[in-house]
């Protein structure tokens, strides 16, 4: 490869496209620098046949300076896919940027440091979901020294587990000792292309990644050094539903809070940045990867576990809920009145009476739209009364330190290690509530795009029978004529009596989050 033709692939881009109609752009430069998408049928930078649009947004992308982010809009209508950068210089002129642009399909995107090992986030491996595959496929390639000039890896580790898109290797022996000088290193992964292969024969993936070292982004720990209970959820365009729930499952006694961000275009910064100034302790992580939820939360079990005892990994439409926990209930609970900061409470003691359990399940109730043809003013704890009698599905609170190597999880719930066991918690003791099926201005959004690697977009006529799908709904984004009473076979007013009981202004009556969108 000639000199021009390693400058060429130093720096890479890559477009994976977003639901809001706009293209993710990987850069290696200061989230300073102004930016300009170029559009056109030719790449030598002419203005001829060219559009130029005004760059959405930047956001910085890693644990630091590593690179940013550039959403750009889709290309015009019978304009080439290719998308160039053009960035301000300064001197009042803008500068092409003559990046590679590469595919989302095949491509490391992200890595972290767990101890003597670096976990490396991939795709294009195309490994089988809920199973871990064989490591001995695969290696992990190191670039050193002179990389980002020369585009060359120059040291291999074999990789140790390999599952989903997660593949664990261990640390070149010479910086294992000082794992911190890892930190900021290429890094790819080489793969076997058939069984019979030799190891010097591995195809390397483009890739995108620097090693980071993951570290607590909060208020500052608590007195013993960890928190008992964090939330980590994946979001698109939720900023409206996180005041609720934060509010919310603070009061129960959630102490931190990490919101993988993948590519919202709302206003949720503005919701995070102010729940950050009430003392709520809510981190963004920057996540812009399609269609990856599961290694998102595998980073996040990561990212929590120097930080936190138990993770609840839930979605922003999901309430825990003690039932029998209102006032007038109390005498119906043998347990008595589940109060403020119950859930930390409950899972305090599963660590100090069974230190074998590392994961509770909590069984799901599935709510409908409750006859409501637009979102409720009070949020959706009051609004949505009516849900499916039968439950669906379960999700996990975890110990971040009792999980399998692998990291394997199927959304719901990770892989233990062994010597641990979960723990189904009765319906008696709590339930969730699954906002799942809301008004159909709501609902609807489901359409763009599902966030889990595995699962189908409702888009595509494949797996129409699945249980992620709303029942009978198609491919297309129509409301049916009796959508605001799907899905309502039993009134459970439970939860909206516990909100208003707990949390509404004695003199106003207004919920906290009414009172904030005001």
């Amino acid at each position: 490869m000639d000199s021009s033709e390693q400058r060429r692939k130093r720096k890479r881009i890559f477009r994976p496209s977003s639901p809001t109609a706009t293209i993710v752009y990987f850069f290696s430069v200061s989230k300073n620098t102004n930016f300009e998408c170029v559009y056109g049928r030719n790449s030598t930078g002419d203005d001829v046949g060219v559009v130029k649009e005004k760059s959405f947004s930047v956001d910085v992308y890693g644990e630091s300076e590593f690179g940013v982010l550039v959403r750009c809009p889709l290309p015009p209508v019978n304009y080439s896919a290719v998308v160039n950068l053009r960035k301000f210089s300064g001197n009042g002129l803008w500068k092409e940027s003559n990046q590679t642009v590469n595919s989302w399909e095949n491509v490391a995107y992200a890595a972290t440091l767990d101890g003597n090992t670096v976990v490396v986030f991939v795709k294009g491996l195309n490994l089988r979901p809920d199973r871990e595959s064989d490591s001995s496929q695969f290696s992990c390639y190191f670039g050193l020294g002179n990389f980002e000039k020369e585009g060359r890896f120059a040291l291999r580790t074999n990789a140790i587990t390999a599952a989903q898109e997660v593949v664990r290797c261990a640390l070149p022996l010479s910086i294992r000792k000082t794992p911190e000088k890892a930190r900021g290193i290429r890094i790819t992964i080489g793969m076997l292309p058939h069984i019979q292969a030799k190891a010097h024969e591995h195809v390397l993936l483009p890739s995108v990644a620097k090693i980071t070292e993951l570290k607590s982004e909060g208020r500052g720990n608590v007195e013993n050094g960890k928190y008992d209970l964090c939330v980590c959820t994946m979001v698109w365009n939720q900023g409206s539903a996180l005041r609720e729930w934060i509010t919310y499952h603070s009061w129960l006694g959630v102490e931190r809070w990490f919101i993988y961000d993948n590519n919202s275009d709302d206003n949720i910064k503005d919701v995070i940045e102010e729940l950050e100034t009430e003392n709520y302790n809510v981190t963004r992580h920057v996540w812009p990867w399609i269609k990856t939820q599961e290694a998102g939360f595998s980073h996040c079990a990561l990212r929590a576990k120097k930080e936190c005892n138990w993770v609840s990994f839930m979605d922003v439409d999901e309430y825990f809920y003690f039932p029998y926990s209102t006032p007038g209930h109390q005498s119906l609970r043998s347990t008595g009145y589940a109060g403020q900061d119950s859930l930390r409470s409950l899972v305090a003691n599963v660590s100090s009476s069974s230190p074998g359990i590392a994961e509770i399940r909590t069984t799901c109730h599935s709510f409908g739209p409750s006859g409501l043809n637009s979102a409720p003013s009070q949020g959706i704890t009051v609004g949505y009364t009516c849900r499916l009698k039968s439950p669906e599905r379960h999700k996990s609170i975890i110990r971040p330190d009792a999980l399998d190597t692998t990291l394997l999880n199927v959304v719901h719930h990770f892989h233990l290690r062994k010597g641990f066991r979960y723990m189904n918690l009765p319906q008696s003791t709590a339930v969730i509530n699954h906002y799942k099926y809301q008004v159909w201005d709501v609902f609807r959004a489901k359409f763009f795009r599902r966030v889990a690697t595995y699962v189908v977009d409702w888009q595509n006529n494949q797996n129409e029978g699945s249980r992620d799908r709303a029942p009978g709904l198609g491919t297309e984004a129509i409301e049916p004529p009796n959508w605001p009473l799907q899905f309502c076979e039993v009134w459970d007013t439970g939860l909206r009596d516990f909100v208003l009981s707990n949390f509404a202004d004695l003199s106003t009556g207004l919920l906290p989050w009414e009172k904030s969108s005001f």
